[in-house]
């Protein structure tokens, strides 16, 4: 269920499905496939970065990210905020809240998000960068088959909340982000790992 997908690191997941390649907030990243739809989930330098983006943007591909990005980007590019629902390339996507619940990195006023898409017979949520959030205890009704959770804690849920995050969302199978780079290390990955053993199916990519 997860061989088509590959971590780049920190947030970075290039997703191969239907003939399609998908990343998530490219960052470091060497050249790679060509993007048809990139998801950025707010404009922090390590989320919305333009010069990873043009490693793999070509004239067809789409971005879908928030305004506040878009400002720092060219090309076919699709605005949305909390809430917002289209469709791209046959990519059913939903752009939901993410933001942080008592620490100020990413206030809920700035509008950012993290996205639940489906394609071909998958459903993914890619969180951004969050908390756990009074929202995710509806998510579970979305079944979603894999989600990205970040574990480092400081900008986003420690390793402890991010399990807590994954028993309400439910979804088949949790990939830990969001560690390795800036903040965190494998050992969160497999704290989160271990804490979810028996409960929920975990790949450290």
């Amino acid at each position: 269920m997860v061989e088509n997908i590959k971590w780049l690191g920190h947030d970075v997941f290039q997703i191969t499905e239907n003939n399609l390649t998908i990343y998530t907030d490219p960052y470091k990243i060497d050249k790679e496939k060509e993007a048809d739809l990139i998801l950025i989930s707010h404009a922090h330098y390590d989320h919305c970065s333009p010069d990873d983006v043009k490693k793999i943007q070509g004239p067809n591909t789409v971005i879908v990210t928030t305004p506040d990005c878009a400002e720092k980007l060219e090309g076919n590019i699709k605005n949305v905020k909390p809430g917002d629902k289209i469709n791209v390339k046959g990519v059913n996507i939903e752009a939901v809240p993410a933001y942080n619940i008592g620490k100020d990195f990413h206030p809920k006023s700035n509008g950012w998000v993290g996205f639940i898409f489906s394609i071909g017979n998958k459903t993914y949520y890619f969180t951004g960068d969050t908390d756990y959030i009074p929202e995710m205890d509806t998510f579970k009704e979305k079944n979603i088959d894999i989600a990205f959770i970040p574990v480092s804690g400081t900008y986003v849920m420690t390793p402890e909340e991010a399990v807590k995050a994954t028993k309400a969302i439910k979804p088949k199978i949790a990939i830990p982000m969001h560690y390795g780079t800036l903040v965190g290390s494998e050992k969160d990955a497999q704290y989160f790992k271990e804490k979810l053993e028996g409960i929920i199916e975990v790949h450290i990519l």
